[in-house]
Parts: C-alpha cells; sequence; structure tokens
C-alpha cells in the first residue's frame, strides 16, 4: 500500500531533481556566454527523467539519458551531458546562443514551478485521504 502512496511523489522528487539539475546548468551557460572557447552544455529531460525512474526501479537502463557510472549526491544517475550545436559560429569558439538558453531558462523554471504544483496537489490529496469524515 504504501508503494503506491509513494509511487508519484518518488516520481516527481526525481523530476524536481532534474529540473534544479537542468536550470543549474543553463545558468552556467549564460554565465558563460562571453567566456571565450566555452562550450555549451545541456541534457534531453525526457531521457534522463526515463533513466532515473528506471534506475529508482532497480532495473538497469542502458544508456540512453544517463552517464554510465556518475552518480549525483543522494546515489542518483547523473543525466547524461551533451554540447550544444551553436545556431551560428563565433570567432571566439563560444557555442552559448543567449536566446536559446534565456528560453530555455524560462521553459525551465515554469516546468520547475509545475513540478512543486503536482508534488504539492499530491500531499494536499493524501493529507484528505487520511483525515476523518467527521472533520
Amino acid at each position: 500500500m504504501v508503494p503506491k502512496l509513494t509511487a508519484s511523489l518518488e516520481f516527481h522528487g526525481q523530476a524536481l531533481m532534474l529540473r534544479a539539475e537542468r536550470q543549474r546548468l543553463i545558468a552556467g551557460n549564460i554565465a558563460n556566454a562571453d567566456t571565450p572557447g566555452f562550450k555549451a552544455r545541456d541534457f534531453d529531460f525526457a531521457s534522463a527523467l526515463r533513466a532515473a525512474t528506471v534506475a529508482a526501479g532497480g532495473a538497469t537502463a542502458p544508456g540512453e539519458g544517463v552517464a554510465q557510472g556518475v552518480l549525483q549526491p543522494g546515489g542518483r544517475p547523473a543525466p547524461l551531458l551533451r554540447y550544444a550545436q551553436p545556431a551560428q559560429t563565433h570567432l571566439d569558439s563560444n557555442t552559448v546562443d543567449m536566446d536559446r538558453e534565456r528560453a530555455a531558462f524560462a521553459q525551465n523554471a515554469t516546468q520547475y514551478e509545475a513540478t512543486l504544483r503536482f508534488i504539492n496537489g499530491n500531499v494536499r490529496t493524501m493529507l484528505d485521504a487520511m483525515k476523518s469524515h467527521h472533520q
């Protein structure tokens, strides 16, 4: 019974951790927009979430979305980082596209907040289910 109650929270918790990691990565790209030779990095959120949920279930994910053998704090697999493809070349070999990074930052922030709202809704639903009907 308890695993059924916590499965949704575990999924959203994984999503929240990956959203936070992606936000940190995008912020790093933006901070290094003027650094010569800096290569922008990102990861595919859907693949990383799929791999993280498979790994949390005890199975192994064969390479898609997870860096093999690399663990984050807490024992979670780290997302597989990829280099961003530049839309146009820069003389200093920097691949940060500020328009793309700003859009990705705003979208990820919105999705982070939505994930928090899903978690909040799940907790409220569980609390309401545990209340006595006489209250």
